[in-house]
């Protein structure tokens, strides 16, 4: 296990360029890696189907979205991915891609939760910022057998390098309250909060302008 960590460790400081024969692997590492995650477990339908129905989310997601729109970023070994969109590719889905999505939108959320989901879709866009080029980062996941060793850390760095080098800005959103600390640390400042619903999870906005 400490080779494989140490592989994975190494790996996020050069990440690769998953592509669509590796959505399997990616889907799980970010299906583990985001099991408590505030957003998720407030749309998604609760009971017994839960892991197979986010299993089944993330691969939908990476397949009709991120690995084509996009890029998704993993060390070699596996173990933890980053999902960066770039604002000119982001917008409204082919119809033909959003109706291949749908059904896992609904095995997700399932009827009755469905409504959050388009509430959620419809906050985010609002305060996704329009007036700059960015690079979004959608999703950013280390699976738990790797967390805490610096691995999200490593993905993030070897990303904004690049981003800093392109004078380029990034844009993310977070959920969970422990995350905000890590994402200043790399240059990421709060520029607004908001929940979709009155009872949704508290949501923290963060820009990063290029540094130097």
């Amino acid at each position: 296990m400490r080779d494989d960590l140490d592989a994975i460790r190494r790996g996020a400081e050069a990440p690769i360029k998953a592509t669509l024969a590796m959505v399997d692997d990616v889907a799980r590492d970010l299906s583990a890696a985001f099991v408590d995650d505030p957003i998720l477990s407030w749309f998604m339908a609760e009971g017994p189907g839960r892991d197979a129905a986010r299993l089944r989310f993330f691969k939908v997601l990476l397949r009709e979205n991120g690995m084509i729109e996009g890029e998704v970023e993993r060390p070699e070994a596996g173990g933890a991915a980053a999902v960066w969109m770039p604002s000119e590719n982001m917008g409204p889905l082919p119809l033909m891609r959003e109706l291949r999505a749908l059904p896992a939108l609904l095995n997700a959320a399932g009827l009755a939760r469905f409504p959050r989901l388009a509430r959620l879709r419809t906050a985010m866009d609002t305060h996704h910022p329009t007036d700059r080029p960015h690079d979004y980062l959608f999703f950013l996941g280390v699976h738990p057998s790797a967390q805490g060793a610096g691995v999200g850390s490593r993905l993030i760095r070897a990303r904004t390098a690049r981003l800093d080098a392109q004078g380029r800005a990034a844009w993310l959103e977070t959920a969970t309250p422990r995350n905000v600390p890590l994402y200043q640390r790399h240059g990421f400042q709060i520029t607004c909060e908001y929940r979709p619903d009155k009872d949704g999870p508290l949501i923290w906005g963060m820009w990063r302008e290029p540094q130097a």
